[in-house]
Formats: structure tokens, C-alpha cells, sequence
């Protein structure tokens, strides 16, 4: 298999400078030199030169009267082109925020990134929530509601793959790690038309998430609702919500049913 970085086309220099930007999360948004290519696996140099570089672009800032650096609020310019330019973003956030008025629960759109599902638009529940989930969250596939949903709609091979390639951690005690029994919840998930997850990413945190998928069946995202056990238990989740969620699903299925799936090389 010939890998994007061994074409001739392929910008090392430019993917060492995203490389940087991407070292800068929650728990390290203050970071040295030192801390920055130990984060990145990038030389001392390399990462001086492409510090200088974002930092002159203004998409990385210097602290006052120290060596720290941190993410410029021109970084935001990066994320906030995709959520301002996606199509289905734009043609899910109606009925997103209909499903969230229906149930008064935490309702999101989750697209595939890598092994991951990544949150790219966001109605929380206006009653008390125990965590705040930002865009552009990452959330494992194989143990939350939402990534089950999106594989359970991809063909099998595709589906397996992702689940033999995934690192499988025990995130609570909930958490299913098994890989066999993992491709029969998907398999389960395909037969329903929706997908689970009882609190194996988030302790007390229940999640029901449908596919949506183009006019060819090939998923684009998933459509999840996020509960707390506070309100819930999974069976009256599944009793009550799943309906909701697979409508909604539906919906959006049918109005970006001309959209095409993202390719990628992750």
C-alpha cells in the first residue's frame, strides 16, 4: 500500500506546521519548545521554524514575559470554514434542533474522522447536564452510540476493518472490548436501524444515535442523543427515544441524499 507521505505531492513541511497546531488541546493549551516537539514527535528545530512560521500568520501567539505559546484566535478560522461551508451541517441543523425541542435532551451530529467520531453541530439540553461537549470532540467508534450507528451502515469489510484497527480501551466499567462481541452489537445496530451505548464512554451517560446516509446507503454521520442517568435508563431510552432519533435520521437522510462521503487518507 503506497501512503500519501511517499507521493511526490505530499508537503511534509506543511504537515509538520498542522502536526503543531493539532498538539494544542485541553490540559496543554500553554506549551514550551520542548513541550511542543515532545508532543508532536517533531526536532527541537523543526519546531522552532514552524513556530516562528504561525506565529508571523497569526494562528500561534507568544505569552507575555514567558517562552509559552498558545493557539491565536485566528486558529479558529481553520475549524469554523468546514462548519461554515458543510452541506449536510446546513441541511441537518433544522431538524437537529426539532429533535432537541421534541425530546429536551443533548441532540448532535457526529461525523467520521479516522477511528473517531468528531462533533461538528451541537443542541444541548437547557436542563442541567453533567459535561460540556464542544465541536469538534472526538469520541471513540467502537464504544459510543454514534460510532456504532456509522458503522453499522458501512459494509462489513469496511466496518471490520475499522473495528480490528481500533485501540480498544476500557473507558468504564461498562466498556466492551471484546472484538467479537463488538461486531455483533454493530451487527445488531444494522438489523434495529439504530445503535446503543450504556455509559462505556461517560459514566452515567446513555447514548441512541442513528445513521444518515446518501442516496447510495453509504453513511455520512450519525445523529446521537445524549442522556444522563439522572433522567434515563437505557431500556426506556430505547423505548421512548429510539423512535425519535431514527426519524430524525431519516429526515436528514433524505434531504442530503445527493451529498457524497468524504475521502480521506485517515
Amino acid at each position: 500500500m503506497i501512503l500519501p507521505e511517499d507521493s511526490p505531492l505530499f508537503i511534509t513541511a506543511l504537515s509538520k506546521g498542522l502536526s503543531i497546531l493539532m498538539v494544542f488541546r485541553a490540559g496543554r493549551s500553554s506549551l514550551t519548545l520542548r513541550e511542543i516537539a515532545e508532543a508532536s514527535g517533531l526536532n527541537k528545530s523543526t519546531v522552532q521554524r514552524s513556530i516562528f512560521t504561525l506565529e508571523a500568520l497569526g494562528y500561534i501567539g507568544r505569552e507575555s514575559g514567558t517562552r509559552r505559546y498558545r493557539l491565536a484566535p485566528k486558529s479558529l478560522d481553520l475549524g469554523a470554514g468546514y462548519l461554515q461551508s458543510s452541506d449536510l451541517i446546513e441541511r441537518a441543523n433544522p431538524y437537529l434542533h426539532e429533535l432537541n425541542r421534541s425530546v429536551e435532551e443533548s441532540c448532535n451530529l457526529l461525523e467520521p474522522c479516522g477511528l473517531d467520531m468528531i462533533y461538528v453541530a451541537r443542541f444541548p439540553s437547557h436542563k442541567q447536564i453533567p459535561m460540556h461537549i464542544q465541536i469538534g470532540h472526538h469520541l471513540p467508534m467502537y464504544c459510543t452510540a454514534a460510532g456504532r450507528a456509522y458503522l453499522s451502515a458501512l459494509p462489513k469489510a469496511e466496518s471490520d476493518a475499522i473495528l480490528d484497527e481500533s485501540v480498544l480501551n476500557k473507558y468504564t466499567v461498562n466498556t466492551v472490548i471484546d472484538i467479537a462481541r463488538l461486531k455483533d452489537i454493530v451487527a445488531e445496530a444494522k438489523s434495529l436501524g439504530y445503535s446503543s451505548s450504556d455509559a462505556e464512554y461517560y459514566a452515567g451517560d446513555i447514548g441512541l444515535a442513528a445513521s444518515v446516509v446518501n442516496s447510495d446507503g453509504y453513511p455520512l454521520g450519525a445523529v446521537n442523543i445524549s442522556i444522563p442517568y439522572t433522567r434515563w435508563n437505557i431500556d426506556s431510552a430505547k423505548e421512548e427515544l429510539a423512535p425519535k432519533v431514527l426519524n430524525a435520521a431519516r429526515a436528514i437522510s433524505s434531504a442530503s441524499r445527493n451529498l457524497r462521503q468524504m475521502i480521506t487518507f485517515s
